[in-house]
């Protein structure tokens, strides 16, 4: 479309074409509705029957992500837009700036906001439950099978041994632990916004891998496996010597590291039977590998030298997790092995139905599915 046909554009076909692009978003995300209306039903009933209405957590995700998902990532996001056609493709700022407000690229931001908030009620249920697994299982039932299971498959030795050597560089340390705890969140939920935002056909399959993961992998598995990690293993299972020396590391006085800290925080929560930003212990299997590989599969699709890398910023989360004693290195294992079949099987359930061929030897017609 021509800067000319743009601004022949009335406010009224402005509104019409916004109105008319937000319905059909609308309409196709649908079922994305629907299904976080269900999980959100299903954990207010799981929580009323269990009696730990004080586990809600959907109070205090309402401040952070309102200001994420309605301010900051939309200005962003249209910021970025302008900038990367002024000073990519050269275009004039008042022509990139039309093209930026035409009434289908802000319907497409709109949309993925409105979707962003139901996502927020998705957060604060999968919280929810996840803060009330250890309580209905009776505690952390598979540490010690966990942590045997990691020793054998690592040759009788724990993995984090492996990786003791790191804590010798302070800036090492300092990287492992900013990449875990802050640059994972603004990948993966810089991910959600982009694609949430945009026009991608692939929107509907990525975002229900991304409630697949953390429904699969942070609450059925984590309710059925009930496990806490290294950094709480002795805590939950009375030996204190197996990770001791992890926990030393962790909070040594010349790195006090920020898992450390948040460690110290979720137990304390844990504790007083009360829900906080981020709150809930559950190690098997790792929700953060799982996130970050969901993302590496389909970048992969896009591009294979895109995918290697994204693969192997995958082993380095593993690692780090392992590192910064959140999980046995078989919760990553497990988490891989779970997304990969996520992944190609949702791809193949919501692939479209192969045409049936209706042609008999002498001609005739072919119906699309």
């Amino acid at each position: 479309m021509t800067t000319g046909a743009r601004t022949a554009i009335t406010a009224r076909q402005w509104h019409a074409r916004l109105i008319a692009a937000v319905g059909a978003r609308l309409v196709e995300d649908l079922w994305l509705y629907m299904a976080i209306g269900a999980y959100c039903l299903v954990g207010l009933t799981l929580m009323v029957v269990s009696g730990q209405g004080a586990q809600m957590a959907y109070s205090i995700y309402f401040g952070q992500w309102t200001y994420l998902f309605l301010l900051f990532m939309p200005a962003v996001t249209l910021l970025a837009a302008w900038a990367w056609a002024v000073v990519r493709k050269n275009e004039p700022r008042m022509s990139a700036m039309q093209a930026m407000l035409m009434p289908e690229r802000v319907a497409h931001l709109l949309s993925g906001m409105a979707l962003m908030m139901a996502l927020m009620f998705f957060q604060g249920t999968f919280t929810s439950i996840k803060n009330i697994l250890p309580f209905l299982r009776g505690g952390f039932l598979y540490d010690r099978t966990l942590a045997d299971v990691d020793r054998w498959l690592s040759f009788g030795t724990d993995p984090w041994l492996f990786l003791e050597s790191l804590s010798a560089s302070a800036v090492l340390r300092w990287l492992i632990d900013w990449n875990y705890g802050a640059l994972w969140f603004l990948i993966c939920f810089g991910i959600l916004f982009y694609v949430v935002t945009s026009a991608a056909a692939v929107r509907v399959h990525y975002v229900s891998m991304f409630m697949l993961v953390w429904i699969v992998c942070g609450n059925i598995l984590a309710g059925f496996f009930t496990s806490a990690g290294p950094a709480f293993y002795g805590a939950v299972t009375g030996d204190t010597e197996r990770f001791a020396g992890l926990r030393q590391m962790l909070a040594s006085g010349d790195w006090a590291s920020t898992a450390a800290a948040f460690q110290h925080y979720l137990w304390s929560l844990h504790e007083s039977g009360m829900a906080g930003l981020g709150s809930g212990i559950s190690a098997f299997p790792s929700v953060h590998v799982a996130l970050i590989a969901c993302n590496a599969f389909f970048i992969a699709e896009i591009s294979p030298r895109a995918g290697a890398i994204a693969f192997a910023y995958v082993g380095l989360i593993m690692a780090s997790s392992v590192f910064l004693g959140w999980h046995y290195a078989v919760d990553g294992y497990a988490s891989i092995l779970v997304v990969a079949l996520l992944h190609y099987g949702l791809r193949w359930l919501m692939s479209p139905a192969p045409e049936v061929s209706m042609r008999t030897p002498s001609g005739g017609v072919t119906l699309g599915a």
